[in-house]
């Protein structure tokens, strides 16, 4: 194992003998295509503006994924790069490195788009972006190569899955009656949450928890879609995500440290738990009270 990590520390120094200030910069703007902060904000667009139950679909898969994700970062507890070597340490990260969530998520997210639009030219790009992401963190010197592999590996397993359990699932879901959805959702985050306990996971399984309770109520009393002129998508994106990134720095604000006590990590669920009640609930509800959503879509229900 030792030699497999220090081929991967010399690959790095090898692809920095090329790096600037230049290449720095884009590589560090390449691989916020692939934070959390990023997807935190297309996924909602997605959802609010462009298709209803694709952003579903891709919100469940990226917090599942990254409920994994560190799940198997904690199990193998690798340390990164620079832990190894410090000088290759091109940008500021924390945690365990293997798998990269980066490489992870990126090949969810694009290769999942790409499988819906059915376009070559959104598949060769969704491939480059993937690739080149990957690539980034391999830059930057936060991940070993296999990082990254694995985190390719990883995301198109989970695809997979996703390509052919979802439309079962779904069906099933969709038979049950309101209060087993509900339970569901209750239910099935917080023993995902008690099986790995930490900071992280409570967030992501809150989210997931407050999308599906909203998301649950919103289908049988809130009915609407994402069509209409764009300015009326354009205020629904600006509003909803002011909302969020209140909620957010509140959370923050509220929990400053991760102290790991039952406490802390129930304030964490419950907190990501009214985000995602916002998105799936709040927001379309705000959005017919406002007008933002055409006339038709506002008389149902």
């Amino acid at each position: 194992m030792e030699s497999l990590l220090q081929w991967g520390i010399d690959l790095i120094i090898a692809i920095q003998k090329v790096h600037g200030p230049v290449l720095d910069n884009i590589f560090r703007a390449v691989t916020f295509l692939g934070e959390a902060d990023f997807y935190q904000l297309l996924l909602p667009l997605i959802f609010w503006c462009v298709d209803y139950r694709l952003g579903v679909r891709l919100a469940i898969l990226v917090l599942f994924s990254s409920y994994i994700n560190i799940g198997l970062k904690d199990l193998f507890q690798q340390p990164r790069p620079f832990d190894i070597n410090p000088s290759v340490q091109l940008s500021d990260v924390e945690g365990y490195g293997l798998p990269s969530a980066h490489a992870q998520t990126s090949t969810l997210f694009w290769a999942g788009i790409a499988i819906r639009v059915h376009k070559m030219w959104f598949s060769v790009a969704a491939i480059g972006l993937i690739v080149v992401i990957g690539f980034s963190r391999i830059y930057l010197g936060v991940h070993f190569p296999t990082d990254v592999l694995a985190g390719w590996l990883i995301g198109g397993a989970l695809l997979c899955l996703d390509v052919v359990l979802e439309p079962g699932i779904s069906r099933r879901l969709a038979q049950l009656s309101l209060r087993f959805q509900v339970l569901l959702a209750l239910v099935v985050p917080l023993l995902l949450l008690l099986v790995h306990p930490v900071d992280h996971t409570a967030y992501f399984t809150g989210i997931l928890t407050g999308m599906a309770l909203g998301l649950a109520l919103a289908h049988r009393y809130i009915p609407w879609g994402v069509r209409g002129p764009w300015w009326q998508r354009a205020f629904r994106f600006l509003i909803g995500s002011a909302v969020i990134f209140a909620f957010q720095l509140g959370l923050n604000e509220v929990l400053p440290s991760e102290d790991g006590t039952a406490f802390h990590l129930g304030l964490r669920f419950l907190g990501a738990g009214i985000i995602g009640v916002w998105v799936t609930l709040g927001a379309p509800w705000l959005f017919r009270i406002l007008r933002l959503v055409p006339k038709a879509e506002r008389s149902q229900g």
